[in-house]
């Protein structure tokens, strides 16, 4: 009796994640951008920098040398303490174009990240914003061009894609797996109506759009969440857009240990507490279902006639193999694939350790 129920649990998990898969895979379908765009949008772009001097003096220069016509580049200095201040008006000096926004810190919000962009922000002479962190570079010079040309009149949040750089190394593995994995669903979710969130090293939005939400005022004692929580309040089925074409991608440096990337998703993850219920009920629902499943598979694997088990266990992962294959692919993440069991199983075991360790402490500072 005991096996029956877990047998037919296993094939409502199942049919469950393959269920995601399936949904997970409309945004391979992008929408067509508008093809009879002739001018280029007067853009900000934005940097908040903290203790940034060695990243700002590597990957300034590829925002700078864009080849876009009508751009500034507000460059935030959030309270720094190295010489980021020093490398900013070295730039400013040969670029007209560079503004400098020099951020102190005060009691009310320390080591506040969204109080510094909201100065920066308002400090921006135009009304489209371009946002992308100091350790980060795009891909492309034509970045700007390729996440400028997704605003129209209805299009005013537009969510970009940020890559991890490849390098050879295990934590390097899972991290570029696990941003494929979240873009993969954020993206999905946007282009079905519904979307969660964003990376705040690369996405845009209009001015308006921040005003019209009061900033970040409803998550302002957060420290994290200026990217996802933002879209939160403001984004919603007919002013988001997302954007996968490759010249719109950037690319940052991953985490060197899994110490330091399990730091950087703490404060990542303590965010999603604040999501919409319908947001945190349908990632929840995904997660769990794939704990159950691979426990449920384990169980019966021992205990059930393997001939049925083994079938329904290789469909779930030939629908995740043809969806993450061709997502990983637009991605221009193709090698992920190879080790794709090893890598979902040590990705469940680290998000678990996360949440656990967040249950008893919250990180405090976005620096």
């Amino acid at each position: 009796m005991i096996l029956t129920v877990l047998f037919y649990s296993f094939v409502v998990i199942t049919a469950i994640q393959i269920i995601y898969y399936l949904v997970f895979s409309t945004f391979l379908f992008d929408n067509k951008k508008d093809k009879k765009k002739v001018l280029e949008l007067p853009i900000s772009v934005i940097i908040c920098a903290k203790n940034e001097a060695k990243n700002l003096k590597t990957f300034l220069p590829s925002i700078i040398n864009q080849e876009y016509s009508n751009f500034e580049i507000v460059l935030i200095n959030d309270a720094s303490s190295d010489n980021t201040d020093e490398i900013m008006q070295s730039f400013k000096k040969e670029n007209n174009n560079i503004k400098i926004i020099n951020v102190e810190n005060i009691e009310a919000f320390w080591g506040n990240k969204k109080y510094a962009l909201t100065l920066g922000i308002k400090a921006a002479k135009n009304d489209h914003l371009l946002f992308i962190d100091a350790d980060c570079k795009p891909l492309s010079k034509h970045w700007i061009y390729e996440m400028a040309q997704n605003f129209n009149k209805d299009k005013t949040i537009i969510l970009g894609y940020g890559k991890y750089k490849k390098e050879k190394s295990i934590v390097n593995l899972f991290v570029r797996f696990e941003t494929l994995l979240t873009a993969i669903q954020y993206f999905s979710y946007a282009k079905l109506g519904s979307p969660y969130m964003a990376v705040g090293r690369n996405l845009a939005y209009d001015r308006q759009e921040f005003f019209n939400v009061k900033g970040f005022i409803n998550h302002m004692h957060i420290k994290s969440g200026d990217d996802d929580l933002f879209i939160q309040d403001a984004a919603n089925k007919i002013n988001t857009r997302i954007s996968t074409s490759k010249n719109s991608f950037t690319e940052s440096l991953a985490p060197k240990s899994f110490v330091e990337w399990f730091r950087q998703k703490r404060r990542h993850i303590s965010t999603a507490n604040y999501y919409k219920f319908k947001h945190k009920f349908f990632l929840g629902l995904f997660f769990m279902s794939k704990v159950l499943f691979f426990i449920l598979a384990t169980t019966l694997f021992f205990f059930y006639p393997w001939q049925i088990i083994l079938p329904i266990f290789l469909t779930y992962y030939l629908v995740q193999f043809i969806v993450i294959g061709f997502s990983a692919k637009k991605l221009s993440e193709p090698t992920l694939i190879y080790v794709l069991p090893f890598l979902e199983i040590g990705l469940l075991i680290f998000h678990l350790s996360i949440f656990i360790t967040n249950l008893t402490s919250k990180p405090n500072h976005w620096k």
